[in-house]
C-alpha cells in the first residue's frame, strides 16, 4: 500500500491499526471521502485520579514523573511515546498528535501527593512521556500550576522540553533554583530549520530553543541540552555544533539519546523517510540496524539509549570529546531534597478572640 501524502503541520500522515483493535480508518482520494486532510486537534478530559507515574527502569535516573497531557501536539515523528496512545484505543499515528487527553486536576492531585505523610522527598521529572510544554499549555497552564505546587513544597523537579514556552515560568522556577531544586533540559535534535519543520512540526524552532537556554541561564536556572534523539545518517553529524551552540547560550550540562523506534513507531518513521528523504532512507535505516544489533529497535536496558557496536562507540567518544572541547562541566547540576517543606494550616484556639 502506498504511503499517504504528508500533511502540512503534522508529523504523521497515517493512522495505522493499534495492537489491540485491528480495525482502522484508511483515507482514499475518492470525492466521496470528505475527511479533513489536515485535522484540527481535539482535547479530551482525562479523569485520572493519580498524577505520579513510577518506573523502576535501571537506565532512567528518576523514579517518578508528572505528565499533565497524554498525546503530544508537537507531532515529532520519532517520538517513542506514540505507542502509549494505543492503550487509549487511539492510533499511534495521527491520533497521537491530534487527540490530546488533558489531566485538568493535575495540580490538585500533585498537591495531595506531596502533602501525604507517605511522600518521601525526591526529584520528580516533567515530560517523562509527552512534552509538558506542548502548545495547549499556553492556554491551560497545567504545567505552570504544577510547578507552583513544587515551589510551595520546595520539592526538586527536572524538566525536559523542546518548547520555548518554558521561559514563561521563570518566576516560578527561580525560587526552586535558589534552593537547588530545579533543572531544565532543552531538547535539540537538529539546528536545520527545514528539517525541524517536517520532523518536529509544532515544536519551537531550533533558534528559539537556544534562546530558551540563554534566558533560563540568565535567570539563574541550571539549564542543559539534551541532544535527542540522535538519528544516524540524518542528524548525527550535527552533534558537535549543537553542543557548541548550546554551550554558547549558557548550557551547563549535556546528554544524548539514540533514536528509539518501538512498536509501530518504526513503521511510521520509515513512512516519513519515504515521504521526505527517500534518497537517504536506506542509509538511515541501515545505520540504525547497525547500532541496534540488526533490528530497528533495541528495548534492552543499558543499550536502548546508546546503541551497540563500533558506530555507537565512535559516537559516544565523539560526544565526550566535544563536551570537553566546549567546556561543559562533568555531570549534572545536583537536585537538593533537603529544602522540602510541608505547609500546614495554622492551628487556631477554640476561643480565639483575635
Amino acid at each position: 500500500m502506498a504511503s499517504p501524502p504528508p500533511i502540512h503541520g503534522r508529523g504523521s500522515a497515517d493512522n495505522p491499526a493499534t495492537r489491540f483493535i485491528p480495525l482502522h480508518y484508511v483515507r482514499d482520494d475518492s470525492p466521496l471521502d470528505d475527511d479533513d486532510p489536515a485535522p484540527s486537534t481535539r482535547f479530551y478530559h482525562d479523569a485520572s485520579r493519580s498524577i505520579l507515574s513510577a518506573n523502576d527502569s535501571p537506565d532512567i535516573p528518576f523514579t517518578f514523573s508528572v505528565n499533565p497531557y497524554r498525546g503530544c501536539e508537537h507531532g515529532c515523528i520519532y517520538c517513542y511515546a506514540r505507542p502509549t496512545h494505543e492503550y487509549l484505543s487511539f492510533s499511534a499515528g495521527l491520533d497521537f498528535e491530534t487527540r490530546i487527553l488533558v489531566k485538568d486536576d493535575a495540580p490538585e492531585l500533585l498537591r495531595r501527593e506531596l502533602d501525604s505523610p507517605k511522600w518521601e522527598p525526591q526529584p520528580i521529572s516533567f515530560s517523562g512521556v509527552t512534552d509538558c510544554y506542548q502548545p495547549v499549555e499556553r492556554r491551560l497552564q497545567l504545567t505552570r500550576r504544577c510547578l507552583e505546587v513544587f515551589r510551595d513544597f520546595r520539592n526538586p523537579v527536572g524538566i525536559v522540553t523542546k518548547n520555548h514556552l518554558v521561559t514563561r515560568d521563570v518566576d516560578v522556577l527561580r525560587p526552586l533554583a535558589e534552593v537547588q531544586a530545579a533543572v531544565v533540559l532543552i531538547s535539540i535534535t537538529t539546528l536545520d530549520l527545514e528539517l525541524a519543520r517536517v520532523m518536529e512540526p509544532r515544536a519551537s524552532i531550533p533558534t528559539a530553543r537556544l534562546r530558551a537556554i540563554e534566558q533560563l541561564t540568565a535567570a539563574g536556572i541550571p539549564t542543559g541540552v539534551m541532544v535527542a534523539p540522535v538519528i544516524p545518517g540524518l542528524t548525527d553529524h550535527e552533534m558537535p555544533n549543537i553542543l557548541k551552540a548550546a554551550r554558547d547560550a549558557g548550557a551547563v550540562a549535556a546528554a544524548y539519546v539514540m533514536l528509539r523506534l518501538p512498536s509501530v513507531v518504526a513503521q511510521l518513521f520509515e513512512q516519513w523517510l519515504e515521504q521526505h528523504f527517500p534518497e537517504r532512507k536506506e542509509k538511515v535505516l541501515g545505520r540504525i540496524r547497525e547500532l541496534r544489533g540488526g533490528e530497528l529497535n533495541d528495548s534492552n536496558f543499558g543499550t536502548r539509549m546508546t546503541g551497540v557496536g563500533m558506530w555507537a562507540d565512535l559516537f559516544r567518544n565523539l560526544f565526550r570529546v566535544s563536551k570537553k572541547k566546549h567546556g561543559y562541566p562533568e555531570g549534572f547540576p545536583p537536585l537538593n531534597c533537603g529544602a522540602f517543606q510541608r505547609r500546614r494550616p495554622v492551628q487556631r484556639f477554640l476561643f480565639d478572640t483575635e
